[in-house]
């Protein structure tokens, strides 16, 4: 993939990610549950490799909040960019390096990625809301992080898999493997 196609896919991803919040939020009981920005820097980072997801992920909720005041730019977009930032980092790094590419280690990048950017995500609330003398409980953290966020954790678990196989059959992004092995032994 050359960089221009890299670059398209990446601004692809990012209007995306501006959009897909103003469909999914007029779910109104799980609409922000389900974590909208979060599935197009995951694709950009598996698709188009862990630079684009790290920028994509990055300003991805700055530009949103900015543009249309949600997220909340402190401390929520804020801590959002470093946890964007870390899942299309974590599961474009992951991915590219793994030994083949394949459902299992999809889903193996794709829990790394969600677990480090949660705890970045912990983190970077943890900085932000002490410079401004609130306090970051654990109650709050797992709440924030995985109880809340429980359709979304299986929405991208199902989603993101499933596309990956659809785009692989289609040939459009297809798995890597390492020679000597078939497709049945990795699939």
């Amino acid at each position: 993939m050359n960089k221009t196609n890299k670059l398209t896919l990446a601004a692809m991803f990012f209007a995306l990610g501006l959009i897909l919040p103003f469909f999914i939020g007029q779910i109104p009981a799980i609409g922000k549950m389900l974590l909208p920005m979060h599935i197009p820097v995951l694709f950009c980072g598996l698709i188009v490799g862990w630079q684009y997801g790290l920028l994509v992920g990055f300003f991805l909720p700055l530009t949103r909040s900015v543009l249309f005041w949600m997220p909340a730019l402190f401390p929520n977009a804020i801590a959002m960019a470093f946890e964007l930032a870390t899942y299309g980092l974590v599961i474009g790094f992951l991915y590219s390096h793994s030994r083949w590419q394949c459902v299992k280690a999809l889903y193996r990048c794709l829990i790394a990625a969600m677990l480090a950017g949660r705890l970045v995500w912990g983190v970077a609330e943890i900085l932000l809301l002490g410079i401004s003398g609130s306090a970051f409980t654990w109650e709050l953290f797992l709440a924030g992080a995985f109880l809340n966020a429980i359709p979304g954790i299986i929405l991208q678990l199902i989603l993101i898999p499933a596309v990956m196989v659809s785009l692989n059959r289609a040939k459009i992004v297809p798995f890597k493997k390492e020679a000597g092995w078939n497709t049945s032994q990795i699939v």
